[in-house]
């Protein structure tokens, strides 16, 4: 093989395996913020993954209280929030914070305590079931961290006896995450509030024995409605906007919202999507 032409064989080999051990562009990140729900239930692992696939766009979140995850939006740390409660999240876009709110999908919220129901609430409405809890001073435990669960708590204990028994030796605040004040209530044989996606992965992780039970269910004021909001880049100017809009509009498309649909622990489905 004459010289010049082994000379330029070698160099094209080189570069082949130069090229061959390039490292891949790096995708674009897109960072959230997020209710602990989502990440107790395995939704966002879920879903991650298949966003990326679809989009070429990573998914990195902070999963916390709904409180807190705004709060980080408000702060310029995130580019978008996947949160659940309504109230917040309009003085979240009314505050100019955020941008473009979109309903993505709901469950429920339940009462849950040891199948005994030491108070013997079973049966009655939420409202007559805290205020037998209040009577009966019977071991509540709460999220106490400004979770999206916690402020609608705190809302049902207004709407009875107009005053959150936050002072009283029998309501203990976890000031953690929904796992972490599942498995309080349990120790403690205490009721608490859950939502039902968090409570079925709970109870699938209990091989379907929890200690703890679903005692009420079904009343309106008990939806628990998810959506995703883009923060504003009016006023955090480094905020992926265009990337965050992507996901949004990828949540509530056909396909998100089947793939949201098909999620399911042991059988049961943990979110009903309902984008409009």
């Amino acid at each position: 093989m004459p010289v010049r032409i082994a000379t330029l064989v070698c160099s094209l080999l080189t570069l082949g395996m130069c090229l061959s051990a390039a490292p891949a562009p790096a995708a674009d990140q897109l960072m959230m913020a997020t209710t602990t729900s989502t990440e107790d239930t395995g939704l966002l692992n879920y879903l991650a993954p298949l966003f990326q696939k679809d989009t070429g766009i990573e998914l990195k979140w902070t999963s916390t209280g709904t409180g807190k995850a705004l709060e980080l939006g408000k702060n310029c740390d995130v580019d978008v929030v996947l949160v659940h409660a309504p109230g917040a999240e309009k003085n979240f876009v009314d505050s100019g914070a955020g941008v473009n709110r979109r309903q993505v999908m709901y469950n429920d919220y339940v009462l849950l305590a040891p199948a005994e129901d030491p108070a013997k609430v079973k049966g009655q409405t939420m409202a007559q079931a805290l205020a037998a809890l209040r009577a009966a001073q019977a071991t509540f435990v709460s999220r106490g961290d400004k979770s999206g669960t916690h402020m609608m708590e705190q809302g049902l204990w207004k709407k009875g006896d107009g005053q959150v028994p936050e002072k009283e030796p029998w309501y203990l605040q976890a000031g953690q995450g929904m796992y972490r004040t599942l498995a309080l209530a349990a120790e403690k044989k205490g009721y608490t509030i859950c939502d039902r996606g968090t409570f079925f992965k709970y109870e699938a992780d209990n091989q379907g024995k929890p200690p703890i039970v679903v005692l009420l269910e079904g009343e309106l004021e008990l939806l628990n409605q998810y959506s995703v909001i883009e923060v504003n880049p009016a006023k955090c100017p480094q905020a992926k906007q265009a990337l965050a809009k992507r996901f949004g509009d990828w949540l509530v498309s056909p396909q998100g919202q089947q793939l949201i649909a098909g999620f399911k622990a042991h059988g049961k489905q943990l979110f009903t999507p309902n984008a409009k």
